[in-house]
């Protein structure tokens, strides 16, 4: 991660905190700039945005908006990112991030071929190897599972379970180290109501133990169940707010509403052309 414009040291230093001291109180995330270049097209344009600690973030927008590609630069594996980029006091990609955060792709990332448990007990060996913490992730394996609410389901094979098991067992393998900011990219796509309402509940729980959630939807009903909001378009920020101030600063009844509201004066304040839009 490069915290910086390429060619051009910053006028003023940026300090972080020393290694293994605690993140900042109020924000997990802070960018300053951020800006994503993919050969000609600029995908992220000079974001500026926090994201509050303890806190559930919904970053919404339609398909193609630039979602992925921030929710990248955030876990530091997005390439040709410049502008400031903090996250949990560290800059984004720094080796000491790797243990704090949770990073849920779109796609499940589970091996097919082993169990439930299996995938567990293998990324948890990852993370804590040795004898000496065996206890510790049999332990943090059946949390997690339990989590995600997949108990009868923890010695079937990964490939024989439905998309949305699979996501399940993908949060699951990202609970694994309790991370203090957990990033998922869509992971209720697919899912029936009463998973999603049941995902969104295990949210909020861990929210309330602490962990920073940073989650990305399309759904606009999504909305109303995050702390705040990041909605964007073109791969710009179009407003950062809760759901209620939303909905009272364009006077609108929901946010569904109130996204496209934005939209419509974004288009008349400064029109896109197709050669621009990011995707």
């Amino acid at each position: 991660m490069m915290n910086y414009e390429p060619g051009a040291a910053p006028a003023t230093p940026t300090t972080h905190p020393a290694p293994g001291a605690p993140p900042p109180p109020t924000s997990a995330i802070a960018a300053r700039g951020l800006t994503v270049v993919r050969g000609a097209r600029t995908v992220l344009r000079a974001l500026d945005f926090t994201v509050p600690s303890g806190s559930i973030t919904g970053l919404l927008g339609p398909s193609g908006c630039g979602k992925t590609t921030l929710m990248r630069a955030v876990v530091g594996t997005q390439a040709k990112v410049t502008g400031v980029l903090d996250v949990l006091g560290h800059p984004a990609g720094d080796p000491a991030l790797r243990p704090r955060i949770g990073y849920v792709t779109q796609a499940p990332s589970v091996y097919t071929d082993l169990t439930v448990r299996q995938n567990l007990d293998y990324f948890a060996a990852v993370l804590h190897p040795g004898r000496a913490h065996r206890d510790a992730r049999r332990e943090a394996v059946t949390r997690a599972i339990d989590d995600v609410d997949l108990t009868t389901h923890a010695d079937a094979l990964a490939g024989a379970l439905s998309g949305g098991q699979r996501s399940r067992v993908s949060l699951a393998v990202a609970l694994l180290g309790t991370p203090d900011l957990l990033v998922l990219d869509e992971p209720t796509v697919g899912l029936d109501p009463v998973l999603r309402r049941d995902l969104w509940n295990l949210f909020h729980r861990l929210a309330d133990r602490g962990t920073t959630i940073l989650v990305s939807s399309h759904v606009m009903d999504e909305a109303e169940r995050c702390h705040r909001l990041l909605l964007m378009r073109d791969g710009r920020i179009l407003a950062e707010d809760t759901p209620d101030a939303l909905r009272d600063r364009t006077g609108t009844a929901t946010v569904e509403e109130a996204f496209l509201h934005l939209v419509d004066a974004d288009r008349a304040a400064a029109p896109l052309t197709t050669e621009e839009a990011p995707r």
